[in-house]
């Protein structure tokens, strides 16, 4: 598509101009970290982290970018088995709830927070109760009704049949702190391998090592965590030395990356999908036929090629075609023409190069956001074919989507990125997205028989069954075209591979910083 090369070069020009400006921002934006260099004898072992999300806040409760468990200050009882997509221990030993509604787990007896406080059954159950008291979405989510503390065991109750509970556990957001700490915002006190020092909020965390991790102490000294939503600045701040590993560099620098004696360049397939979410609460995208245009005039394969140079795979519903719960769609038309054939099956007509309806014109409002930066590309793209149509695509650039779109219903669609299977299920994003309690239905869904399907799967217990309602349920979304999918995008990782050792690019990007990385 010429349009996205377009794009693209202009981009590429504009990069070219900056680089000079950017490696002066990124060498002051990474602050005063140790030095990145390979360590001699008797010096500290450190490493430098760069994410491509900033955070404000540490709380894990209720911080959306999951930084405290990443950044291996927290843990969940519970973890995902990325390899076989099953739910394994973490602080919880082990654990039992046959009729899905009374549980008992047993937690490990070995584990003390970094204020050398011991993790037992009554420090749980007041984070558990923080974190649903703190987070709607987790309440929603976990459907706790009672929690009994004793020892090292809890019993929890639900509130309905949840077969599913375990497998909540491992959301970041039910992470276990000592909640009797006073700043949680600034400086939770977890479990993990590694204690915070300092937080520069939007900047960085200080990070030293927990020499009493129950799982076994690192080998590393230190860490520093730090942020960039720029990615030519991240890979450029890779390619300096003052960073060793960066998550999600530029696309286009690969290349150059991999051409670099020492540096690795590691792209994974994860959970990932990129969306165009329709907010179905504006009259427009009320009618099925116009979201079924918009999903028309995306050209998918070409976004892939030109935008993430074949880093990702076309996505037409929202789970990887390689999960068991993930339908196989019949062929929808695609291109301008298709586009314009339901907008005239929605009363549209094209009429001196606008595509109108009743004298008015058909007008949308695209978020974007540009932290993947890739998304606000994928914006662009689609403004310009939208244009073709005579459809004006006013793109807005916000921040953090999650809050705006939860706040503000002055927009038709956004591009979004969101995980749809982290713990190896299709409840979590089923639930989250299109439950009217979900706390990522930013598209306002109130679809009946969908909320059926999702309330069946909630207390379906059966493996196979639970894939056969997970089907309907994706199923549905595609036939009534609440979102629509764009992508699934590989998670790209490079590093200095003179330096470090033992990181693994998860699947879930969930686990990052962890007591076997290590430097050599």
């Amino acid at each position: 598509m010429n349009t996205i090369k377009l794009f693209l070069n202009k981009k590429s020009h504009i990069l070219s101009l900056l680089t000079l400006f950017t490696v002066i921002g990124i060498l002051g934006g990474c602050g005063d970290s140790t030095s990145s260099s390979n360590e001699g004898d008797g010096e500290d072992k450190h490493l430098h982290f760069l994410y491509n999300f900033s955070t404000n806040s540490l709380d894990p409760h209720v911080d959306t970018s999951y930084v405290p468990l990443r950044a291996g200050i927290t843990e969940t009882l519970v973890r995902l088995d990325e390899e076989n997509l099953t739910v394994e221990p973490w602080l919880a030993e082990d654990w039992e709830g046959e009729d899905g509604v009374n549980w008992i787990i047993h937690l490990r007896e070995d584990v003390t927070f970094h204020n050398g406080t011991e993790m037992d059954a009554e420090a749980v159950k007041a984070s558990l109760e923080r974190a649903i008291t703190e987070n709607i979405a987790m309440d929603n989510a976990l459907k706790i009704d009672q929690i009994e503390a004793d020892g090292h065991t809890l019993e929890i109750t639900t509130s309905e049949p949840f077969p599913e509970f375990i497998s909540e556990l491992v959301n970041p957001n039910v992470a276990i702190i000592d909640v009797t700490e006073d700043d949680i915002l600034n400086r939770p006190i977890g479990t993990g391998p590694f204690v915070l020092d300092t937080f520069v909020q939007g900047s960085r965390l200080d990070l030293t090592r927990y020499d009493d991790y129950w799982d076994g102490a690192s080998n590393l000294d230190s860490v520093t965590f730090s942020f960039n939503e720029d990615a030519n600045a991240r890979s450029l701040a890779l390619r300096s030395g003052e960073v060793d590993i960066v998550y999600r560099p530029e696309v286009e620098s690969l290349d150059t990356l991999r051409e670099i004696d020492g540096l690795q360049v590691e792209s994974t397939a994860t959970f990932r999908v990129h969306q165009m979410t329709m907010n179905m609460q504006r009259e427009n995208l009320q009618d099925v036929n116009v979201r079924r245009a918009i999903d028309a005039l995306i050209d998918r394969e070409d976004i892939v090629d030109s935008i993430l140079l074949g880093h990702g795979e076309v996505a037409v519903g929202p789970f990887l075609p390689s999960l068991p719960f993930a339908p196989t769609y019949e062929e929808q038309p695609t291109g301008s023409d298709a586009a314009v054939a339901y907008l005239e099956e929605a009363g549209y007509t094209l009429e001196d190069g606008t595509m109108q309806k009743d004298g008015e014109p058909l007008t949308l409002t695209l978020l974007t956001y540009p932290s993947r930066a890739d998304l606000p590309l994928i914006a662009q793209v689609f403004q310009s074919d939208a244009k073709q149509i005579g459809i004006e695509v006013d793109i807005k650039q916000i921040d953090i989507p999650e809050e705006y779109m939860a706040s503000n219903r002055d927009w038709d669609i956004a591009t979004y990125s969101n995980l749809t299977a982290p713990r190896g299920d299709a409840g979590y994003y089923l639930n989250a997205t299109y439950h009217p309690t979900g706390a990522l239905n930013f598209s306002g869904a109130e679809e009946v028989e969908l909320t059926e399907i999702i309330d069946e799967l909630n207390q379906t217990v059966d493996y196979d069954e639970r894939a056969i309602l997970a089907e309907e349920a994706a199923e549905y979304v595609h036939e009534n075209v609440i979102n629509s999918f764009v992508l699934h995008p590989s998670t790209i990782v490079a590093y200095n591979e003179n330096k470090v050792d033992n990181w693994v690019t998860t699947r879930s990007e969930y686990y990052m910083i962890t007591n076997q990385l290590d430097v050599k």
